[in-house]
């Protein structure tokens, strides 16, 4: 039985380092990467603090409901000691009433058990870095290794820390266009994120520069707990049609090859993007969605 705290009431401290010592920690579930894409998140815990469940959420017409922020991908339940499946199903129980609809990513070693909640399975892809640089690369596919050889044919080199705000620009102006979600907030508080990530040493930032040191593509990784994850990237047109981001990808492969870390690529469900990541030897890892609708009969049908 978890105890459900609002957020004045969480122990930020216990809290971390829950995170810190879990089996299945991961950076969006500290507490100063929530305070910073989800402000008032609320959680579930164990009187002991040793396994816990962030809760984010919001309110609409009156009803309030559990989903996922921008700059998050899975969430959870988190726990030092052994997790069961059943463990996770006793905290999606204990989401209090007062939550009358929520769509909660899951992470992916949280099991589950039970038929009580409608699960959706979604894709991320993952790469171990544990293997050296030759080893990673024979896996690659050929699509992914001709890219690179036209790259390699463009006088295109990697640099570390770009502009950041140059980055942003090229996603808003090719990718982000399709995503209506994303709000000029939104993106205020990724900026706001990435100087925390910077202030914490977790920020790793590539670009790729063109023959005249222009900037055409560029991402951003940020680490914690072994795992290495791309968070955000853009690319130019002229990126896109040079290769860019086939050589940053390689070239940050490359640097991280023989350590301890797994590259967590953040997706996706798209098949163009996760053909793109299993490009690179990632594989594919399901995470899934536990969504439950409580909403009254009348409004029930528009969420169904």
């Amino acid at each position: 039985m978890s105890k459900y705290l609002r957020h004045h009431e969480i122990d930020k401290e216990r809290w971390d380092d829950c995170i810190r010592k879990s089996f299945n920690g991961i950076i969006y579930a500290y507490s100063w990467y929530l305070d910073i894409v989800h402000p008032g998140w609320e959680a579930l815990i164990t009187e002991d603090y040793k396994t816990v469940m962030p809760l984010t959420g919001g309110k609409k017409l009156g009803i309030q409901y559990l989903f996922t922020p921008f700059f998050v991908q899975q969430l959870g339940v988190f726990s030092i000691t052994k997790l069961t499946a059943d463990d996770v199903l006793g905290f999606l129980k204990d989401i209090p009433s007062q939550y009358k609809y929520w769509e909660v990513n899951l992470n992916t070693f949280n099991n589950i058990a039970g038929s009580e909640f409608e699960y959706i399975p979604n894709l991320t892809h993952e790469l171990d870095m544990i293997r050296d640089a030759e080893a990673l690369r024979k896996d690659y596919a050929d699509n992914a290794k001709r890219n690179l050889k036209k790259a390699a044919l463009q006088n295109l080199r990697v640099i570390t820390d770009p502009s950041r705000e140059e980055i942003i620009t090229f996603f808003r102006n090719n990718r982000g266009k399709d995503v209506d979600a994303l709000q000029e907030a939104h993106y205020d508080i990724l900026r706001k994120l990435l100087q925390a990530l910077d202030g914490r040493g977790r920020l790793h930032t590539r670009g790729v520069v063109n023959d005249k040191g222009v900037l055409v593509a560029g991402a951003f990784f940020t680490d914690a707990n072994g795992k290495v994850i791309f968070l955000f990237s853009g690319n130019s047109v002229e990126g896109k049609e040079k290769g860019a981001m086939f050589l940053l990808i390689d070239h940050f492969i490359g640097e991280n090859a023989l350590k301890n870390l797994v590259l967590d690529f953040e997706g996706s469900n798209d098949p163009q993007l996760a053909r793109f990541y299993r490009g690179f030897g990632a594989k594919e890892c399901v995470y899934l969605q536990a969504r439950y609708n409580g909403l009254p009969w009348f409004i029930r049908w528009y969420k169904s």
